[in-house]
């Protein structure tokens, strides 16, 4: 199964894009086709040739051409182009249609005219010139409307081009029945004739029409400016190394193992390894950190970064769309590409919009015929009906939407690979996360150092860092840079062993020195072995050392949290997400991590394909977001509604995700959830106005009200709604650039750290049964009754009481008194 990219042209409204899915769909071989009418692209998935495809398309009627492949990606300036092209053809048909209006009215305002005009055959054919003139400019509705109608897929083009094609004709048959009645001298006939002509509705309508589609190309072209940001970031030539001579080459140009040349100030044109040199790195453009990264040799560089200090050299390691910076602004584009699954309805009305609203117009038409109206004043409803429809609003109203917020998610640093993964992160309601590299740092570090009484932290640390400096383990890793960061200088020692599953052992000018578990030490003081089990509920590891058979202390190791972890998990609970740990890790270790960041469910001890079934478990009950970062967690990635890969993360576990998080912080999966929920209520908003716009405007402009209210709707102010209709949908959509989505993280951080500082913590207790504020109220006030609570934050409409606890407390105590207040706890 493949997916290939294209690029679609002559697509005008929803119904084009419903004709192409239609036409690729149909192919033998073909799994999946997704149109996107903003960005005018098309993916197909499944085995079929691309030339296959481009006849296909091609035979509807559009045009289609493979996008390339292996080259930097690139938003070309279509939308731009467009804009200007329009605009061109705006101001020109506004010259002319001043000149139609003026001439049309001008004798009925009091404007001063020609005496020739006064001659209603002479103004005929004046209007008929003008009008021609905007219809010629302005031929693009009538060249694609009439390829619509060949292929028998009638789109936006067709009507409009039958709106205005059809006041024009009418028009012209009566300015010869003027002539005609000119010739017989009757100038009653002549007068009467005279007021039925409609060529300055020819005019406005298409130039009206084409006011809309240039602010919709301009309102379209600012749903690309998070792509565009992030592309002006590569910069467009880079110097190189080769033959020993410096060259400065388009950045495109650049090879793999070419050697760069960087300077102060300059951005870093393609991902690589640092030769030689050393700087600092602002690298906030790709990941959010406003800390600088120091760069040495070896340390890898990402294209569109800058280096703030320090010439270097590196050796590019990742080019064109290869690139860090590539693969972000692939993401973007890919998802951008797809459907959200909420678009379907509006799919299936677009598919047959457009005959539809030729079937109300000729019914309007022969309606009103036999209500006994003149044909002038039947036409005029009519072509009204067809002017006003607008299946672009339909067709706009989730792809806006979808590339706006994903080109938020983008610059902050959150990757969402589908539409689909975009609209389902929103709609959770359980997140599951894995501990150790999620939650925690995923690398063990110092955390403790206690001495036995005597001794002194230096020279437990020498002996330490003496022992554990020729191992490997991850555990003695930390011991050794802990000791080196306070420059600590270490025994000599000699005869290095280790112990597997105990610890390891070396030979000293004062005696054997050991390290390791408890029973590994010959002797181990009382007082020193109490606080290594008060540190081991902490989810830490003591480490023993000894030396010449006399304990010198412990040092405790652990997985350290996250800063943000707690503040997360805070902001989580408070959007009413049900959090839950999921881990291979033993229990104790488990839970003293949950209790830190506030997570009051824990799954210890589950393996991978364990991770997977829970997952399915809890799907029962809700959506899951499954969070993680190693290969182990891969199929729970895989199995959850919505997989979320962090960052630093193994590329496997990246692959498996739907969403990826380019940072290693947690908070980002809030912000992910509250995105996704905004971007969902604007894509309904967007659907709302569309759906109610033709609703209501295609009845108006029918005559529907005029018997009841007298409300009716010329030609003219039906092309103004169309026009605007599809602006407002894009504009709409816009807003979005301006959503905030880590607003209360600094807050809720500094809420955690005080909370810590004061040794609280909370407990979230899953409540069902609140039915209204009066339940709430009920179990806020009999939890607040208890000595241990601090503080309840209980909502009926979240489904859960968030409780600060003043020291410690029984959660058995807790869910008795919420159930003996009528209620039934679910999870606490």
């Amino acid at each position: 199964m493949k997916n290939t990219d294209y690029k679609v042209t002559g697509m005008s409204c929803a119904a084009c894009s419903a004709r192409v899915e239609k036409a690729v769909g149909a192919l033998g071989g073909v799994s999946l086709c997704s149109v996107n009418l903003l960005t005018g692209s098309m993916r197909v998935e499944g085995e079929v040739a691309e030339e296959t495809v481009i006849a296909a398309v091609e035979a509807a009627g559009y045009g289609c051409t493979a996008e390339g492949k292996g080259r930097a990606p690139s938003v070309k300036n279509e939308e731009k182009s467009e804009e200007s092209r329009l605009r061109t053809r705006l101001f020109t048909s506004l010259g002319f249609l001043v000149l139609l209006m003026l001439l049309s009215m001008g004798h009925m305002l009091g404007l001063p005219l020609p005496r020739v005009f006064d001659n209603a055959a002479v103004r005929g054919l004046g209007e008929l010139l003008l009008s021609g003139i905007l219809l010629v400019i302005n031929r693009k509705f009538f060249i694609n409307g009439a390829k619509g109608l060949l292929h028998r897929a009638p789109n936006m083009d067709t009507l409009v081009a039958l709106g205005a094609g059809v006041s024009f004709l009418w028009s012209t048959y009566v300015l010869f029945a003027v002539l005609e009645a000119m010739g017989r001298g009757d100038f009653l006939t002549v007068d009467s004739l005279s007021h039925s002509f409609y060529f300055e509705s020819a005019g406005m309508i298409v130039t009206l029409i084409t006011l809309g589609k240039m602010l919709e190309a301009r309102a379209k072209g600012k749903t690309t400016d998070a792509i565009r940001a992030l592309l002006s970031l590569a910069p467009d030539t880079t110097a190189v190394i080769r033959d020993g001579k410096e060259l400065r080459v388009p950045t495109a140009e650049v090879l793999l193992g070419d050697t760069v040349l960087l300077r102060p100030g300059e951005r870093v044109p393609v991902d690589g390894i640092v030769l030689e040199g050393e700087g600092a790195f602002d690298e906030s453009a790709l990941t959010g950190e406003s800390i600088p990264v120091d760069k040495a040799a070896g340390a890898p560089l990402y294209a569109g970064t800058v280096g703030l200090s320090g010439s270097l050299r590196f050796r590019a390691t990742g080019v064109g769309e290869d690139t860090a910076l590539g693969r972000i602004v692939k993401t973007v584009k890919e998802a951008s590409a797809t459907k959200a699954p909420i678009a379907k309805l509006a799919d299936r009305v677009s598919a047959v919009f457009v005959p539809s609203v030729l079937l109300i117009s000729l019914v309007t038409l022969t309606v009103w015929l036999i209500a006994g109206a003149e044909l002038s004043d039947a036409l005029t409803h009519a072509i009204a009906v067809l002017v006003i429809s607008c299946p672009c609003a339909l067709g706009l109203a989730t792809p806006v939407a979808v590339m706006v917020g994903s080109g938020l998610g983008a610059k902050c640093g959150i990757l969402f690979k589908t539409a689909a993964a975009l609209e389902e992160t929103g709609r959770a309601k359980i997140v599951l996360l894995d501990k150790t590299g999620t939650l925690t740092e995923g690398k063990p570090r110092v955390t403790e150092v206690v001495t036995a009484e005597g001794v002194s932290e230096n020279a437990l640390l020498s002996a330490a860092l003496a022992v554990e400096e020729q191992s490997e383990h991850p555990l003695a890793r930390a011991v050794v840079n802990y000791a080196k960061k306070r420059k600590t200088v270490p025994l000599s020692v000699s005869g290095f062993r280790a112990h597997a599953g105990s610890g390891v052992s070396a030979m000293s000018e004062q005696g054997e020195l050991l390290g390791g578990k408890r029973d590994f030490l010959p002797a181990v003081p009382e007082a020193l072995s109490l606080r290594a089990e008060a540190l081991a509920k902490e989810g830490k590891t003591p480490l023993y050392f000894s030396q010449n058979g006399v304990c010198l202390g412990l040092i405790a190791v652990a997985d350290t949290v996250k800063e943000d972890s707690a503040a997360a998990i805070s902001r989580l609970n408070k959007m009413g997400i049900r959090t839950v740990m999921l881990t291979g890790d033993h229990q104790s270790t488990a839970e003293a991590v949950a209790r830190e960041v506030g997570i009051s469910e824990v799954k210890a001890g589950v393996l991978p394909d364990g991770k997977a079934e829970a997952v399915k478990a809890f799907s029962d009950r809700g959506k899951v977001i499954m969070v993680g970062d190693g290969i182990n967690d891969a199929p729970a990635l895989v199995s959850a509604d919505v997989g979320i890969a962090i960052g630093a993360g193994t590329d496997i576990a990246i692959d498996s995700a739907d969403v990826v998080l380019t940072r290693s912080s947690l908070s980002d999966v809030a912000a992910a959830i509250t995105l996704s929920r905004k971007t969902l209520r604007n894509v309904k908003q967007n659907l709302f106005w569309a759906f109610f716009y033709n609703i209501i405007g295609i009845p108006l402009a029918a005559g529907v009200f005029i018997p009841l209210l007298g409300w009716g709707l010329s030609p003219m102010f039906g092309a103004l709604a169309m026009s605007l209709s599809s602006v407002t949908v894009v504009s709409n959509a816009l807003r979005l650039r301006f959503a905030k989505i880590h607003e209360n993280t600094n807050k809720d951080l500094q809420k955690i750290k005080n909370k810590g500082e004061n040794k609280k913590m909370t407990i979230t207790i899953t409540i069902e049964g609140m039915m209204c504020p009066h339940c709430s109220g009920r179990v806020k006030q009999a939890l607040e009754a208890l000595a241990c609570v601090e503080s309840a934050d209980v909502s009926h409409e979240r489904g859960n009481a968030i409780v600060t606890l003043k020291d410690g407390g029984d959660k058995a105590l807790l869910r008795k008194t919420v159930e003996d207040a009528g209620y039934k706890v679910t999870s606490i």
